[in-house]
């Protein structure tokens, strides 16, 4: 059975919360593989709304596995209140349906007050992140101080784990003017939240080892997007960890020769949260259009998001950096009435013409997007399920799109409901 890993391929938030609900009704086994509780998606099932930020999607599906793999960075404060809400609203979790990697490291308390008080600093760059503590949770994990699901299950561990928190911690508190550890407090609240998430935990290696070996289907859900790859993204302004395809195997214990197909997720646009380069920004009307009919607001964060042309050389480079099969495209209908479309196709760089988004920051600074004009289409694509719904200006628009990333459309979505998609290639296919 083919296994498949669906990443988004811009900056987040392009729609993968219903792609990943649409795969996840044939998949057995849906894992998350990097990030944390800071990137959201959002699942309209039969009317209900359903916002995730933690949870894999699939956890809204019955008879499906969630997994939560090793590449996660763990709130578990976060995880058992998004597990209370969700059950507040008639979805059923157990350690039957959802598995946490024992080797995942935990968000603490104190990376939210790290990550905040680097934020409020004033004269330093903001990175613009959403002050949940996960870059400092990613610092501690490689600086191997973290504090793992699997150390919940022994005080003294546990107590060996903060004490070595401790000691790096608070040297950086006192220099922020943040009072030291209370270490008494963080380890009742630890001992406190314990029993909650010990009976999820799970050698997830193992489990995903032996449902490949039974012929599952396996769907690996990526958060963010590759542009804010901590490698290959816009640098300093990316997320802490590798959001591009070959994550999925290291994030979740399973080797790459377990990825049969890659599923990149773009919108027909170009959106993105926070601080950092963006290309083909728009500052006027049309700029102003995109968000208010894409509704382009944070899931997690309600912050405003900035909105521009589709940059075809931004997605030709996040497709080879994460060997895209196919690409899911998404909010086709947001484009609805626009008389002409633009699609950026290269940038000027001091006057040189460049087919990619170079790496050092001064560059990306200074680029300025070459467009190439399209005409629009005034009729209505919403919900449209089949090619012969789109007008002839929309499958144009697709068809550009596919020759300038270099990569097929292999689903196109035209509305939020999951049914309102048009599917050209089926990623499960064996």
């Amino acid at each position: 059975m083919a296994n498949v890993v669906v990443v988004g391929a811009q900056w987040g938030d392009e729609g993968k919360g219903k792609i990943v609900d649409w795969l996840s009704e044939r998949a057995d086994v849906i894992a998350r593989f990097q990030g944390g509780h800071n990137a959201g998606h959002t699942l309209v099932i039969d009317g209900k709304v359903y916002k995730l930020s933690l949870l894999p999607s699939g956890i809204v599906r019955g008879g499906k596995l969630s997994v939560i793999g090793n590449g996660v960075v763990l709130d578990p404060w976060h995880l058992i209140t998004e597990i209370e809400k969700l059950r507040g609203q008639g979805v059923d979790i157990t350690p039957e349906n959802l598995m946490i990697a024992e080797n995942a490291s935990l968000i603490l308390p104190v990376h939210g007050e790290l990550d905040r008080a680097r934020e409020g600093q004033t004269g330093v760059a903001k990175i613009g992140t959403t002050g949940r503590g996960i870059g400092p949770a990613y610092e501690d994990k490689v600086g191997r101080r973290a504090i793992r699901v699997a150390d919940l299950a022994d005080a003294a561990t546990l107590e060996t784990r903060v004490d070595r928190l401790m000691g790096h911690h608070d040297a950086l508190r006192r220099g922020l003017g943040i009072e030291p550890i209370d270490r008494a407090a963080l380890l009742e609240a630890l001992a406190a939240i314990a029993p909650q998430v010990l009976p999820y935990a799970k050698p997830v290696w193992k489990v995903l080892t032996e449902a490949r070996k039974a012929g599952k289907r396996i769907l690996f859900e990526g958060a963010q997007g590759a542009l804010l790859d901590v490698d290959f993204g816009t640098y300093p302004y990316v997320t802490s960890s590798n959001v591009i395809a070959g994550q999925a195997a290291t994030g979740t214990g399973l080797g790459p020769t377990a990825i049969d197909f890659v599923l990149g997720i773009v919108k027909a646009y170009t959106t993105r949260v926070g601080e950092g380069p963006f290309p083909a920004e728009l500052f006027d009307a049309d700029g102003d259009r995109l968000g208010e009919r894409g509704h382009e607001f944070g899931t997690v964060t309600g912050r405003k998001r900035r909105c521009g042309w589709f940059d075809a050389v931004l997605v030709r480079q996040t497709c080879a950096t994460s060997g895209v099969s196919g690409i899911a495209l998404t909010k086709l209908d947001v484009l609805d009435g626009f008389p002409v479309l633009k699609i950026c196709v290269g940038y000027d760089l001091d006057g040189v013409r460049l087919d990619y988004l170079p790496t050092a920051a001064d560059q990306q600074a200074r680029c300025t997007p070459i467009y190439e004009e399209m005409e629009g289409w005034s009729e209505n694509t919403a919900g449209a399920r089949s090619w012969a719904d789109l007008p002839g200006a929309a499958i144009k628009y697709v068809r550009r799109i596919e020759e300038l990333i270099q990569c097929p459309v292999a689903m196109l979505s035209t509305s939020p409901e999951r049914d309102d998609t048009i599917l050209v290639t089926d990623p499960f296919a064996d």
